[in-house]
Formats: structure tokens, C-alpha cells, sequence
């Protein structure tokens, strides 16, 4: 758990990175509360994928498994000229055996509500 903190600059804030090659270990149960970026790039990261430079990842594919992350109570300002704003997911689902669910957002607008699934991207 990552509670009452502020991040000032930097490229990214609240960050669960795994290396994008088979594994059979899991992230679970983190929680992020009650935290203030100031002048962030990337406040929230998720990425499954992560291979620096695109060497010695064998097919882009992370075996490590990200289930119940919370992020609550996060607040601020993006580092970019065009920053985040105003997102909201609420019952989102994110249902992926073999592929298809995706979504990928950039400087995101948002909203969404009920039933997401991947489909989104605000």
C-alpha cells in the first residue's frame, strides 16, 4: 500500500511494470491512496509489457498476472501539454484469456460507467 504521498516532476508517478517475458509470478492486492501528482508525465502506468530497447523479450508477452489494484483518491497536474482529465471507469471487467481485450489511452479525456470490459479508451 502507497499512501499520502506527493510526486513533483518526473516521468511517472504511480508505476506496476513487468517484464514482457514468460512468468508464472503475479502482482495482487496493491493499493494506491490518497495521492497528489505535481507535474507528472505518466501519473498512472500500468504496463505488462516492459522491455527497455526491445531486447531479450521474446515475444512481447508478460506471464506475470496483475489482479486487484486500487487506485483511490488520486489528484493533480500532468507534466504534458495535453494532460489526462477528469477519467472515470467505474464496473470495468478487463476479461483476457489468449487475446483480444485491449485498450490503450494517451492524454485521455474520460468517462465511462456502467459494464466496461476492454472497450473504451474514454
Amino acid at each position: 500500500m502507497m499512501k499520502d504521498a506527493i510526486f513533483k516532476g518526473g516521468q511517472n508517478g504511480l508505476r506496476i511494470k513487468s517484464w514482457a517475458r514468460p512468468s508464472h509470478r503475479f502482482v495482487q492486492g496493491v493499493q494506491f491512496l490518497d495521492v497528489v501528482m505535481l507535474n507528472v508525465q505518466n501519473p498512472i502506468v500500468i504496463d505488462q509489457n516492459y522491455c527497455p530497447h526491445n531486447l531479450n523479450c521474446p515475444g512481447q508477452a508478460s506471464g506475470v498476472k496483475v489482479s486487484d489494484v486500487l487506485f483511490q483518491n488520486i489528484q493533480g497536474t500532468s507534466g504534458t501539454a495535453n494532460p489526462c482529465s477528469r477519467i472515470t471507469l467505474e464496473n470495468v471487467s478487463l476479461t483476457c484469456k489468449k487475446q483480444v481485450g485491449q485498450s490503450c489511452c494517451n492524454n485521455a479525456i474520460g468517462k465511462t460507467s456502467g459494464l466496461v470490459h476492454p472497450t473504451s479508451c474514454l
